[in-house]
């Protein structure tokens, strides 16, 4: 077992390095050349069964009213809203063509685990939900801080236009859902429109807010889980049982869950409930200066600083404060690598702890394998990667698999193994094309990664 000092030994000298290294310059100079069709063809993941929640259903109840009865902003919600009758969708505007084949896949989990009668119509059709696809300097210069989002009591960008400063899309009037519209940017990579869809569709149908504390849901600001889990088909499918309906309160809800979760999940009766800080709003305060945008990079290093300070002092030794490492280590990797190096070792410790964190490993994997490539430890890169594959393919995360397969590629060929670094190039470019999409940001990822590898002869 490598200890943490050795780690750190080991990797220090490539932060240095990879804090200070830039592409080779003949990069843009061959991007302008390649066309995407000349690339490998797109790779997507096979559909897989989902893993069921394996939590207790107390700390199940107590998540769901927290998502179901808060805004993000902390507001309360004075009752539950759901869509009583059965939900049509539809899509509007310029949809990419990986649209069609994500959307009716989500659709039919949704159908399957969570059972919602939900289904798809044409898009000249009313609908009670509007997926309308926007270019996304349009989407981002309406509201700059979201990636996509859902409005309530419109079915088109322009009904929202006419509409956003006023209490029509007020989420805390509803008595019930009934027509609503979600905005995804149409010129984004194939994963980020997939990701859109699944948080904001279950958005739409279910739960309003996001809480750090989870681990295994993509109701967590953290977006390391992008596509739904067993956990959030299970709150939708409580959601939307004959237990619960619009115009519950928070008490009511409170007072049916136990046995709703019962039946829904019986194996939560049998697993202890270990206890649960409260997330404070210094916390999340500090944690998403650090993460925004329009904020200077000093003062995103404080506020991920402060996180950090703040999660100690908590006493919190789980993912929030992993979290917080991890931000720190990725905002410190220039300024200060020894920094970036501890915090990212300090977090993939806590993050091994959880089996529910696994994905989450895997970004902090993702790091330490780069800089075992770039210091010349092409063994380490390559159990590195291989340790955590498996969890990103779970995760469908096309990007970060990307990413772990061109480290691999280099590090084989690093080891004089051409054949299967070419193979896997290959591969992780067709990853790359559903995770990137722009033949640009491709060559470039891949380019970067194989300008920090050390030439075969000089690889230990």
């Amino acid at each position: 077992m490598v200890s943490v000092m050795s780690l750190r030994a080991l990797l220090l000298p490539a932060f240095f390095a990879l804090a200070a290294c830039a592409a080779p310059q003949s990069v843009s100079e061959r991007r302008a050349t390649v066309a995407l069709s000349e690339l490998p063809p797109m790779r997507t993941f096979a559909p897989a069964g989902t893993a069921r929640a394996h939590r207790s259903n107390i700390d199940i109840a107590q998540d769901f009213l927290d998502l179901s009865f808060t805004l993000e902003s902390g507001r309360s919600l004075p009752i539950l809203t759901r869509f009583e009758d059965p939900v049509s969708v539809r899509v509007t505007g310029q949809r990419p063509a990986s649209l069609d084949v994500d959307l009716d896949r989500l659709l039919g989990r949704l159908r399957r685990e969570a059972r919602i009668d939900i289904s798809r119509v044409a898009p000249g059709s009313e609908a009670n939900i509007t997926i309308e696809m926007v270019p996304r300097a349009r989407l981002q210069k309406a509201v700059p801080q979201a990636a996509c989002f859902v409005v309530p009591r419109v079915s088109s960008w322009r009904e929202f236009a006419r509409n956003r400063r006023s209490e029509t899309i007020d989420w805390a009037t509803l008595e019930t859902r009934e027509r609503l519209a979600i905005f995804i940017p149409g010129d984004v990579p194939p994963q980020e429109v997939r990701d859109c869809l699944h948080e904001e569709l279950a958005q739409a149908l279910g739960p309003l807010n996001d809480l750090y504390r989870l681990t295994d849901s993509v109701f967590n600001d953290d977006n390391f889980h992008t596509v739904l889990t067993g956990f959030d088909m299970l709150i939708l499918r409580a959601t939307y049982s004959d237990a619960l309906h619009s115009g519950m309160t928070r008490d009511e809800v409170a007072a049916a869950l136990p046995g709703l979760l019962s039946r829904l999940n019986p194996s939560g009766n049998r697993i202890a409930a270990p206890p649960r800080a409260m997330t404070s709003r210094a916390w999340i305060d500090a944690i998403e200066q650090a993460l925004g945008p329009n904020v200077r990079m000093s003062q995103r290093r404080e506020n991920a600083r402060r996180a950090v300070a703040l999660a100690r002092a908590a006493g919190w030794n789980d993912n929030r404060l992993a979290f917080s490492l991890f931000a720190l280590g990725r905002l410190s990797i220039s300024a200060d690598p020894d920094v970036a190096l501890m915090s990212f070792l300090e977090a993939g410790g806590i993050y091994g702890t959880d089996r529910d964190t696994s994905v989450h490993g895997a970004h902090i994997a993702m790091q330490l394998a780069t800089f075992a490539l770039s210091a010349g430890q092409p063994h380490s890169a390559l159990a590195i990667v291989d340790a955590n594959t498996q969890a990103v393919i779970e995760a469908e995360n096309a990007s970060l698999l990307s990413t772990l397969l061109l480290v691999k590629a280099e590090a084989m060929r690093s080891l004089g193994r051409p054949g299967e670094a070419d193979r896997l190039r290959d591969e992780a470019l067709g990853w790359a094309r559903y995770g990137y999409g722009d033949t640009a940001e491709i060559l470039s990822r891949a380019d970067e990664i194989a300008a920090i590898a050390p030439k075969p002869e000089t690889a230990s």
